[in-house]
């Protein structure tokens, strides 16, 4: 069984996609464009921390920047563990997903 949930999968997989500028609000935006889901930021950095806290991100502070009012960007990168996670929740809904086609079809 997966430990991670469908939003916490599209995190990882947006992440994944967006590489060496994934942020949280990258990550949200990556998220919206590509589902059409608008997320909170509240929810977003929810499932964030729960993603760190399980070792399947790491963060890293990038520089401070006069336009954030000297705040820093907090970038994410997607760990061995997270890649391994995601790989079996991918692998179970495909499963799942077997020999539906059919019924999943859009008309």
């Amino acid at each position: 069984m997966s430990a991670i949930g469908e939003l916490e999968s599209l995190i990882l997989l947006a992440a994944l996609r967006l590489g060496a500028v994934a942020y949280g609000v990258s990550i949200r935006d990556e998220i919206e464009s590509r589902t059409g889901r608008r997320l909170t930021r509240g929810a977003i950095y929810t499932a964030l921390r729960r993603l760190e806290a399980k070792g399947f991100l790491v963060g890293r502070l990038g520089e401070s920047t006069p336009a954030r009012g000297g705040r820093a960007k907090r970038f994410l990168t997607v760990t061995e563990a997270g890649l391994k996670e995601l790989r079996s929740s991918t692998r179970d809904l495909d499963r799942m997903r077997a020999g539906l086609d059919d019924l999943l079809a859009e008309t």
